[in-house]
């Protein structure tokens, strides 16, 4: 009896994730409040913030270019954020359209909230986010259909670079000195 063939997918990107520092990886608290108050805006994936909200690429995308808008509160409820900071997170999620079709090109954008805890599919119900997902026509291909297996055709790193890229060029990046400091996110100042 001969052993049936498999396929193989190369993604070498990955050794990144299979040789870190597991110790390293702990976040005490939710990471949504931890990440941001790092000075390691590169290495946490936060390529953009304004006033009350900040950018974060998901660390398990759906596809490349797969961010959550995040506001800087703490909290699991949209109505206990004040007019100011769900003005400030609509306009980031403006922002992040834009930055997301010059970066990338999709045809479309997938937004959505997970409400309701784990019954809605999140993972962190204790502090609000939207989800953008670029989509491109036929992305969704016979690999997640017949092999339950998503391709991710980019890596996190050359992602975060593009993006990065695309908010500090949208008018309403604060400081052009940002688009030159790679490591550190875009400040965005939207007007009233």
């Amino acid at each position: 009896m001969t052993a049936p063939e498999m396929d193989q997918i190369f993604a070498p990107w990955r050794i990144e994730w299979v040789e870190r520092d597991g110790d390293e990886d702990d976040v005490e608290g939710c990471p949504f409040c931890v990440l941001p108050e790092r000075d390691q805006d590169r290495e946490s994936r936060i390529v953009a913030r304004s006033e009350h909200a900040f950018v974060i690429l998901n660390n398990y995308p759906y596809n490349p270019g797969h961010v959550m808008v995040i506001p800087d509160r703490h909290t699991g409820e949209w109505g206990a954020l004040s007019d100011a900071e769900l003005l400030d997170h609509a306009r980031l999620k403006v922002a992040t359209i834009d930055a997301l079709e010059v970066a990338l090109g999709p045809d479309g954008v997938n937004a959505g909230e997970n409400l309701g805890g784990s019954a809605a599919g999140g993972s962190i119900d204790d502090h609000v986010h939207t989800h953008l997902v670029p989509r491109w026509s036929g992305d969704t291909n016979f690999m997640p259909v017949i092999g339950d297996t998503k391709v991710i055709v980019e890596a996190l790193d050359d992602t975060y670079d593009r993006l990065h890229d695309a908010f500090a060029s949208l008018p309403a990046a604060a400081d052009a000195e940002y688009a030159d400091e790679p490591d550190r996110a875009v400040r965005l100042d939207f007007e009233d």
